[in-house]
């Protein structure tokens, strides 16, 4: 019933006073879910980054041991309000993540517990500006990269799993959802087979995946191209990190309205609460431990890739 949860979160969200507020809101009374905001105010206005976690029964912040895995929804902004009418393109990736919440949620209270904490982040700006980007525009923020980082991505997250519209290019000729291979501490890292697997399931089709080139990996703010922002998390982490694209055939700006496509926001839900189950009960890994200590032992540490090199100096 991922589709049911996606139309309505997506309902709340195509708002022009969308705000944490009243995500937030969506997650009263839930016993085994807190939910809460915070208003952050940068160059270009303010937005409310959201953060919810869903307990596990063996959860860390139950005193278990079972994994925690963050679920990023990645985005500019819900809205380009006064200059676009009504949800943007770009605002997919908060869709996803709030739809993922509002699922686990209710199967929580319905007897399905996932044994592991999972940590919902993402934020919530209906009128946040555009930029210019090849081959089409781009929505921009209120606030830079490094401090959507700091929000959403914290330290209990075992992995992460960062969801972003990635329809501005030429790269993707195929509607619906896509895989990165993992990145992890500067390294790209073989596609996840186990993650594969389960796209496999979920869509009923071929898994679909893309490539990740260098400058993808490295911050925002270096003055190369980046495709998008949806490896952006994988500089502010050492655990690996995955990207789940919601894709298009043609290229389509993040701020083009009438954009969004229901059905595919919804595969990459239903494909995330997968990974969701078999990843907080140790059934997956995310990438070969083994395979990347060797490449660090034969290569030494990428980590300066995580950084703005040496202009940073």
């Amino acid at each position: 019933m991922s589709l049911k949860y996606t139309m309505d979160v997506m309902e709340v969200l195509d708002d022009i006073n969308a705000n944490g507020e009243k995500i937030v809101a969506l997650f009263e009374g839930f016993e085994h879910c807190e939910a809460v905001y915070e208003t952050v105010t940068g160059q270009s206005g303010s937005t409310d980054f959201v953060k919810i976690v869903i307990k596990g029964t063996e959860g860390k912040l139950n005193g278990g041991k079972a994994r925690t895995l963050g679920i990023v929804g990645r985005l500019g902004g819900l809205g380009a309000r006064p200059h676009r009418i009504g949800f943007v393109s770009d605002g997919d990736g908060a869709a996803a993540a709030v739809a993922i919440a509002v699922k686990l949620a209710n199967m929580s209270v319905k007897g399905d517990r996932l044994p592991g904490d999972v940590i919902i982040t993402t934020h919530i700006c209906p009128t946040a500006p555009t930029q210019p980007h090849e081959p089409v525009d781009f929505m921009g923020s209120p606030v830079d990269i490094f401090t959507m980082n700091q929000y959403e991505v914290v330290p209990e997250m075992d992995a992460v799993v960062s969801i972003d519209t990635t329809k501005g290019n030429r790269v993707f000729n195929h509607r619906g959802i896509a895989l990165s291979p993992t990145v992890k501490s500067g390294f790209v890292l073989k596609f996840c087979d186990d993650l594969l697997r389960i796209m496999e399931m979920t869509t009923g089709e071929l898994p679909v995946t893309f490539a990740v080139t260098t400058q993808d990996i490295t911050p925002y703010g270096n003055d190369v191209y980046h495709i998008n922002s949806i490896l952006q998390p994988a500089v502010a982490t050492d655990v690996p990190v995955v990207g789940v694209a919601i894709t298009a055939k043609t290229a389509v700006p993040g701020s083009g309205t009438g954009a969004s496509h229901e059905v595919d926001v919804a595969q990459a839900v239903r494909f995330t609460i997968e990974i969701a189950k078999e990843f907080t009960r140790g059934q997956i890994e995310f990438y070969d431990e083994n395979e990347f200590n060797r490449l660090e032992m034969l290569y030494g540490s990428m980590k300066h890739l995580q950084t703005l090199g040496n202009e940073q100096n």
